[in-house]
């Protein structure tokens, strides 16, 4: 398969690509249609940003609403995820003694953004220990059952971690927030195009996601959706003609967040061109396929460096994180890139060290024994 799918991506063929959870990778076919919008941007630049763009922003949000499944007004596109989640936690209601619950395995962005939140309001960001490796869901659900009490505001996780690859049991844990009335927020940056997404399904109360990771979209697409009770209290991050709109539309949220100041935003308008691709080749299939040679590489790569990944087969999609010896992961990791041009990230988690893999249709079982072959050489020469 990877014959077929690796010249439809611009990557570079000397490049072994093992990487493409942590900014995606676009095919050209989509790629084109961004460089389309934007000469239709400089063709006319006012009439497509004065005019034209709204009904653009429309159809995309149509066609990604339709693929998410939820309503196509309860969805905002954004740049990426941290900006939406910034835009949603700075305008979060919450005080003195409220809590946030989470886990040890968030995203390092996002728990930046949370304990600058609690420095300047005073509330608590609880992070329960999820260990690993995963084997058994229920431990992370009686463990949020366990830590709610009556300060309990917010429950904040990952759909999938990023630095250990977990798929967590969100829809549980979203319906034990509901029987303590507790906010919901998920962070679901991995999840579009990579498993199954179905927003009315988990009914959270706000879910963010990345386009441009295993949707293949162009880079800087993300969305955050927003239950429609909620709308009316988040606040522009960036105040600009949408607050207090001379012409407001039928929806205050709409209105704040699609306009925040001139910017070049042809990468959201490219949503319904990236699904259509998505669709003609059968992503589903494919996303299964790569999950199929995530497993097979996983089991491969802690047989020969006799190590263990952070879960069980169960939890993983097309990514696993595998434990590895590092003393100073990022200076490694370029050293690793220069010798042995792979490019997959070594990471830092807890006092322990790993590398992740990641794997798209343009990836093989070569690319695997490759890796393994240089993984086996960089050690031995430490």
């Amino acid at each position: 398969m990877h014959d077929i799918y690796k010249p439809m991506f611009s990557i570079d063929p000397k490049v072994t690509y093992l990487n493409h959870g942590s900014f995606g990778a676009c095919p050209k076919e989509v790629f084109n249609s961004l460089i389309d919008f934007q000469r239709k941007l400089e063709f006319e630049p006012v009439k497509h940003l004065a005019h034209d763009i709204y009904q653009h922003l429309k159809e995309s949000r149509s066609a990604l609403s339709e693929y998410v499944n939820c309503h196509i007004d309860d969805i905002a596109f954004f740049p990426n995820p941290s900006t939406a989640l910034n835009t949603l936690i700075r305008s979060l209601d919450i005080t003195k003694g409220d809590q946030i619950l989470t886990t040890n395995h968030e995203y390092g962005a996002l728990d930046r953004t949370w304990r600058f939140i609690s420095k300047k309001r005073g509330c608590e960001y609880i992070k329960l220990d999820v260990a690993i490796p995963y084997t058994d869901k229920q431990l992370i659900i009686d463990s949020f059952k366990n830590a709610i009490n009556k300060n309990t505001k917010v429950i904040f996780l990952s759909h999938i971690t990023s630095a250990t690859a977990l798929i967590l049991p969100i829809k549980e844990i979203i319906e034990l927030a509901k029987e303590h009335n507790i906010l919901t927020i998920i962070d679901g940056a991995h999840a579009p195009a990579q498993i199954d997404l179905d927003i009315k399904n988990l009914d959270p109360d706000f879910y963010c996601g990345a386009c441009h990771k295993w949707m293949c979209s162009p880079k800087g697409v993300a969305f955050l959706y927003v239950k429609k009770q909620y709308q009316d209290m988040l606040e522009p991050l960036v105040v600009s003609w949408g607050y207090e709109a001379e012409y407001p539309s039928d929806s205050q949220f709409l209105d704040y967040m699609q306009w925040q100041g001139t910017n070049d935003i042809s990468a959201y308008l490219t949503i319904p061109d990236t699904i259509k691709f998505l669709k003609k080749h059968d992503w589903k299939k494919k996303a299964q396929h790569c999950r199929a040679l995530n497993l097979w590489a996983k089991n491969e790569i802690c047989t020969a460096l006799d190590t263990y990944a952070t879960g069980d087969d169960q939890f993983l999609g097309q990514m696993t994180t595998i434990a590895f010896k590092l003393e100073e992961p990022l200076k490694e990791q370029i050293d690793f890139y220069t010798k042995y041009k792979i490019q997959l990230p070594f990471i830092k988690w807890n006092d322990k060290t790993f590398f992740r893999i990641s794997l798209q249709v343009y990836n093989s079982k070569e690319d695997i024994n490759y890796l393994i072959k240089s993984l086996l050489q960089y050690r031995a020469s430490k």
